[in-house]
């Protein structure tokens, strides 16, 4: 096992000292490939070894600016101290009691906290699981038991994990549902983002297919996450919440990726002032720890004991982890999530204009995309898997999304500085694969 000396600092900027991979890494690959699933997406060969804010450090010493934070995961970046200091504190006092059956305080104030913080009117109550995938599981279950209805409308594009309730509800890409038989019956989908979707979905699905008081649930991202990085319309999610207003549907919003103070807000629903029934979060409301939640009004969640129970979520420290998160994002994380994304937006607006081919870039924080075009201005999804690899050999972590996207997602501790080597190497890519 190789061993580094975990204090010492990373450069802020990327540092390629082998050739890459590099030869740890190619031996570490190698390993993998013979002992795990061939499902996982790998974009390209990066065996980490330690991180520290938005910098990764490989097995071989080449350190790489990473504007993934672990798919949008590590918002207060990696291994941030006051996060890992409240992992250690905890861990030598409790590891694990199942919060399903016994008590623990960690467990309460994290659940007050997010209680506190949930954006609907009113008393609130939370379930803890271990991923968005189990927290959209769980609505599900909950939006049933509640209305006591069976129907779900969901959006096509939207991604909301690979088990089977979440795969069901999830329209992003047939790999997901390939050779996996019949899913969850009773789902509907619909396009996403546009007025133009729900007069579709009042006008004709409502009077012909979809009984409006069979349904359970309108389960929506506020911005689609895998599927492209799309902000809906304006109006969108305030019709959405009216409609369901209209007809007793309950209002799911999935904030697993576009929560946790990604696009400037805890939840990027309240960009738009709407206020949903139930809130699923995961990825950043632990900084890098396995949790989850579903945040729903009290008078919502009242499922009776056992209809619903977990062995690990809300392990006490994963939530001694989401409470330390939590403070750092209201002590100025959110703020600079918001000042930064102003800087990215600008800086990638710019690149725009000098390359073409590369659009105008969307999103709120950071939470940003852009998509790459052929001569012709059709998405080009091999040029931007070309331009991911460049990148990478670069020193510079970036992931793909949608048809030919590019997301950004770095931790929320990034700065100006960061970002504009992120720009500079962009240019320089773009320059040379398009030019």
């Amino acid at each position: 096992m190789l061993s580094i000396p975990v204090n010492l600092p990373l450069p802020r900027s990327p540092r390629l000292v082998t050739t890459l991979p590099g030869e740890r890494a190619r031996a570490l690959v190698e390993r993998d490939r013979a002992v795990t699933s061939p499902s996982y997406t790998r974009d390209y060969p990066l065996v980490v070894a330690r991180g520290q804010g938005c910098m990764l450090e490989d097995v071989d010493g080449n350190v790489f600016l990473d504007l993934t934070a672990g798919i949008a995961v590590t918002a207060t970046g990696h291994c941030h101290p006051e996060v890992v200091q409240a992992i250690q504190a905890q861990s030598a006092n409790l590891l694990h009691m199942s919060g399903t059956d016994f008590y623990y305080e960690p467990m309460v104030e994290l659940a007050e906290k997010l209680a506190v913080k949930a954006p609907f009117p009113g008393k609130a109550r939370i379930f803890f699981s271990n991923s968005g995938a189990e927290s959209n599981e769980g609505a599900i279950k909950l939006a049933r038991y509640h209305t006591g209805r069976n129907l779900i409308v969901a959006f096509l594009g939207a991604f909301h994990g690979r088990t089977y309730g979440a795969m069901s509800l999830t329209g992003s890409k047939t790999v997901q549902r390939a050779n996996f038989g019949s899913l969850l019956p009773g789902v509907t989908h619909i396009p996403y983002g546009t007025h133009t979707s729900l007069d579709y979905l009042e006008q004709q699905l409502f009077t012909t297919l979809l009984p409006a008081n069979e349904v359970a649930a309108i389960v929506v991202e506020p911005i689609q996450g895998e599927g492209g990085y799309i902000v809906p319309e304006d109006g969108f999610l305030p019709r959405i919440r009216e409609i369901c207003d209209k007809h007793g549907i309950l209002m799911i919003v999935d904030e697993v990726q576009s929560g946790m103070g990604r696009t400037g807000k805890l939840f990027a629903v309240q960009h738009w002032h709407v206020m949903p029934d139930i809130v699923t979060t995961a990825k950043g409301i632990a900084s890098g720890l396995p949790l989850g939640a579903i945040i729903a009004r009290s008078h919502i969640m009242t499922w009776q004991p056992g209809s619903h129970a977990t062995t690990f979520g809300g392990n006490p420290v994963a939530c001694a982890a989401g409470i330390a998160t939590l403070r750092l994002l209201e002590n100025g994380l959110m703020e600079n999530a918001t000042r930064m994304g102003e800087i990215l937006q600008a800086g990638l607006f710019k690149l725009h204009q000098r390359f073409p081919r590369l659009s105008s870039p969307r999103g709120k924080g950071l939470m940003v995309a852009v998509d790459l075009f052929d001569e012709v201005g059709n998405f080009d999804k091999e040029l931007r898997d070309r331009f991911l690899q460049a990148a990478f050999y670069r020193g510079l972590l970036l992931l793909g999304c949608g048809k030919s996207a590019i997301r950004f997602c770095p931790p929320l501790v990034i700065d100006s500085e960061q970002i504009q080597i992120a720009l500079d190497i962009i240019a320089k890519i773009l320059a040379e694969i398009i030019e």
